[in-house]
């Protein structure tokens, strides 16, 4: 819990930050095809960061890790405001992504480590609701703290503080836990449970479902990048204003922050393939629905039913990656699916402008066609192999009187 907190928290400051961040750049001499490499520099730094941080927190102490980044990244939130300029922006941003990158895969592995097998699934979704609830709450906050100061900057402060107040959480309130290392990751009673399915724990990390989960990965965030670059845009053609385009924001992140520990629940005692399935399906799905409705009050709708898609996905990707990678490599598998995330990410918002530039629908049509091109790739790569290893981790019932004898 006092993860799931500090990780509410660092959203927070994220939210507050984000509407923000590209008028403070552009009042600062950044034209516009530079603020596009001032945006670009954060994903492009969690890429090359997140597999090689991922790699060193398998051998390091995960606590450390964590707490380090975000100290790092709440001093490089707030030095914008006293260092300006093009270069410095775009070099402050690259540092920013980095101490990102070595939070992430150190936070999503202690997860792992930290929980029994048979929770994990609630686990991510507890995980990704947290993130969603301080996200949503980041912009009214920022939105706030600059009414009542006169001054927009002051969502830089919001966000460092936010950071550094992560920091200290963890510092006070989470414990660090062993690595699992390879070997010693199950039980025999979990190894024969597993055996039992036909499914074992892969000894290898590059294997056919890890190489899945990095397709369901690069899915999910390309839709994100191109949402990221269109949407208001999109939506202001429709003659949408700047409430509404909150509201659409807001609808989308409310199904996450509602949804994701029950879906977590679910996954954990129903098994994870239909999840992933229909809600990496559903997010696709509308990509190509979204130009058919017209609408500024569809569109909204419609948001519901994506934020409620990608609900569904999102824990049940974060398990497969779990259950993908061999014991003792649980960080670095998270670091590289996140670093493929981004790849989709940065591909996405790079073509979604150029794609705008011909036709405004063209970007959500390109969600649609990747989103279902990776899910059938992914789909493809994991087979059966896949099903059997989303299934929930029930474990044998223990012998009637072994609780007396172990007492």
């Amino acid at each position: 819990m006092p993860l799931l907190i500090a990780e509410s928290t660092i959203w927070l400051g994220f939210g507050a930050l984000l509407p923000i961040l590209p008028l403070y750049f552009q009042a600062h001499g950044v034209d516009l095809p530079t603020l596009g490499i001032v945006v670009a520099a954060w994903p492009a730094a969690r890429l090359v960061g997140e597999p090689v941080f991922g790699w060193l927190a398998d051998r390091a102490p995960r606590r450390t890790m964590m707490i380090t980044g975000l100290l790092l990244a709440s001093v490089f939130a707030v030095l914008p405001l006293f260092i300006v300029g093009p270069v410095p922006f775009i070099v402050l941003r690259a540092l920013s992504g980095l101490a990102a990158a070595m939070y992430d895969p150190a936070a999503r592995a202690y997860l792992v480590d930290a929980n029994p097998p048979d929770r994990q699934g609630e686990a991510f979704g507890l995980y990704g609701a947290a993130q969603t609830g301080g996200f949503m709450l980041g912009p009214a906050i920022g939105g706030l703290a600059a009414g009542i100061t006169g001054r927009p900057e002051v969502v830089f402060w919001v966000a460092g503080i936010s950071l550094l107040v992560s920091a200290v959480l963890i510092v006070v309130l989470v414990p660090e836990v062993g690595h699992v290392h390879a070997g010693h990751s199950q039980t025999p009673e979990e190894i024969d449970a597993d055996e039992a399915r036909g499914w074992a724990r892969p000894k290898q990390l590059f294997n056919l479902l890890f190489v899945a989960a990095i397709f369901f990965s690069i899915g999910m965030y390309y839709a994100g990048g191109t949402y990221e670059v269109v949407w208001s845009v999109y939506m202001t053609s429709l003659g949408a204003d700047v409430t509404a385009i909150g509201i659409s924001f807001f609808t989308f992140g409310l199904p996450p922050l509602l949804l994701s520990a029950w879906m977590g629940r679910f996954i954990d005692r129903s098994g994870g393939y239909l999840p992933l399935v229909v809600g990496m399906f559903g997010v696709a799905a509308c990509g190509f629905i979204y130009p058919m409705v017209p609408a500024v009050w569809w569109m909204i709708v419609f948001g519901l039913v994506e934020g409620t898609a990608f609900a569904m996905a999102s824990p049940a990707i974060f398990l497969l990656v779990a259950r993908a990678a061999p014991a003792g490599r649980t960080s670095t598998a998270q670091g590289l699916v996140g670093g493929a995330g981004t790849v989709g990410t940065i591909v996405a918002a790079l073509s979604a402008g150029a794609l705008a530039e011909i036709n405004l629908h063209f970007p959500f049509y390109a969600v649609g066609i990747a989103g279902m091109g990776f899910l059938a790739v992914g789909l493809l790569l994991g087979r059966r192999r896949l099903y059997d290893a989303m299934q929930p981790r029930r474990l044998p019932a223990p012998p009637v009187g072994a609780a007396e004898v172990a007492a």
